[in-house]
């Protein structure tokens, strides 16, 4: 197995994993956050269904400028209004990246990426190194504060590494 398909298959672990916890967000508490400072369920989750496009900004693209001089800034994602349609958007953004991933050579993994705000570079990584903090590390930590607000809403927090206090 070559090293694009030990990605691509952790990639799809990884979002099979962050899957189970999106299917338990109830749909009549979209709206809900736990705090003043928080985003509500359905902020938190859309952004989360959005990290995979991040894996196609950073094995498509060289860069990415998030407000290019003179240029539109990226535009932020529409907030998901139902449980299907945040399914449905995770899912169909977690495909196209599993299989870009798989066509993905070692020397493109090596090779710099590079985010700028403005046309300044806020950093540059090798493309893998991006991959990891962006896609698999972001979607690990707002899936760790989905699986609270799972618990705070008492919906049965789904098995991520390991037993949940509801899936022993």
């Amino acid at each position: 197995m070559d090293l694009a398909e030990i990605r691509a298959r952790d990639f799809l672990e990884e979002t099979a994993v962050t899957r189970r916890v999106l299917e338990r967000i109830p749909d009549d508490k979209l709206g809900w956050r736990p705090h003043a400072k928080s985003w509500t369920a359905g902020e938190l989750a859309t952004h989360v269904s959005n990290l995979p496009v991040w894996g196609r900004f950073i094995l498509e693209q060289d860069e990415l400028d998030l407000h290019p001089p003179g240029g539109t800034p990226l535009p932020p994602p529409a907030i998901v209004q139902s449980h299907d349609e945040l399914l449905t958007r995770w899912d169909g953004n977690v495909a196209p990246v599993a299989d870009m991933l798989r066509g993905t050579s070692l020397e493109r993994f090596r090779q710099p990426w590079t985010l700028k705000h403005g046309g300044a570079t806020l950093l540059q990584l090798p493309r893998a190194g991006a991959f990891d903090a962006f896609v698999m590390r972001h979607q690990a930590h707002h899936r760790g504060q989905l699986t609270v607000y799972l618990r705070l809403l008492d919906v049965p927090v789904p098995q991520v590494y390991g037993p949940t206090a509801d899936e022993p």
